[in-house]
C-alpha cells in the first residue's frame, strides 16, 4: 500500500510539472515537455545515432507529443514507431498532430507498469529524468526497457539538477554506465553535446 501510494504521488508530481509548463509555454511546445527547442532536437540527434534505424521497429517510452516520430520518419525509411505516454493531454495532441498512419501506434499508459512490445530499438528521451521514491528506480527502469529491445536501448539523463526543475533529478554517468555493463555486452556513453546531459547506448 505504501509503495503504491508513493508511485501515485510521484506520478502526480510529474503531471503537475507538465501541466504548469503547458500553461506557461503552450500546449504542443517543447517547453511544455521541459525542453528548449534546440535541446529537444540535439537529444533526438544523439539518440538516433544508436544505429541504422531504417526498417526497424522503434519504441519511444514517455513519448510526449511523439515529436520523435516525425524526426525519425524524415531520416530513416520504413521505421515502425510505437509511442507510449501516460498524460492524456500529451497523448491527445500527439494523436491529433500525427493522425492515423500505418507506421505509427500510440498507446496510453505508464511504460514501467505495463507489458511493452518487443522492439528492435527502445528509446527514452527525458522520460527517466523524474525523481522517484523507489530506491532502485533507475536500475529497475533500465533493466525493464533493455529487456524489451532486440538490438539496443538508448536513453538520456541529466547529470545536474536544474534550478526550479520540479520533479527532475540527476545521475552520475559513471554509476549508470557501471550498472548498464552488468546487463549488456556493449555499452557506450555519449557526453559533451549539451551541458548537464548525457546519453547511454546499450546493445545486445
Amino acid at each position: 500500500m505504501r509503495k503504491r501510494l508513493g508511485a501515485i504521488l510521484d506520478t502526480a508530481a510529474v503531471f503537475r510539472y507538465h501541466r504548469s509548463r503547458i500553461r506557461e509555454y503552450g500546449a504542443g511546445s517543447p517547453g511544455a515537455l521541459g525542453w528548449l527547442p534546440d535541446g529537444q532536437q540535439i537529444r533526438f540527434e544523439v539518440l538516433a545515432q544508436i544505429g541504422d534505424l531504417a526498417h526497424c521497429s522503434v519504441l519511444d517510452v514517455g513519448c510526449g507529443y511523439a515529436d520523435l516520430y516525425s524526426f525519425l520518419k524524415q531520416r530513416f525509411a520504413g521505421v515502425q514507431y510505437t509511442g507510449i505516454e501516460q498524460m492524456p493531454e500529451l497523448l491527445a495532441l500527439a494523436e491529433a498532430r500525427h493522425g492515423p498512419a500505418t507506421d505509427l501506434l500510440l498507446r496510453s499508459g505508464d511504460f514501467l507498469r505495463m507489458p511493452l512490445p518487443r522492439s528492435d530499438y527502445v528509446l527514452a528521451s527525458g522520460s527517466l529524468n523524474y525523481r522517484n521514491r523507489a530506491p532502485h528506480f533507475i536500475q529497475q527502469a533500465i533493466e525493464c526497457l533493455f529487456a524489451s529491445c532486440r538490438q539496443g536501448l538508448g536513453f538520456n539523463l541529466l547529470n545536474w539538477e536544474p534550478p526550479g526543475g520540479g520533479p527532475l533529478t540527476a545521475y552520475d554517468p559513471a554509476v549508470i554506465v557501471a550498472f548498464c555493463q552488468t546487463l549488456a555486452p556493449k555499452v557506450k556513453l555519449i557526453e559533451g553535446y549539451r551541458d548537464g546531459d548525457f546519453t547511454v547506448y546499450m546493445y545486445r
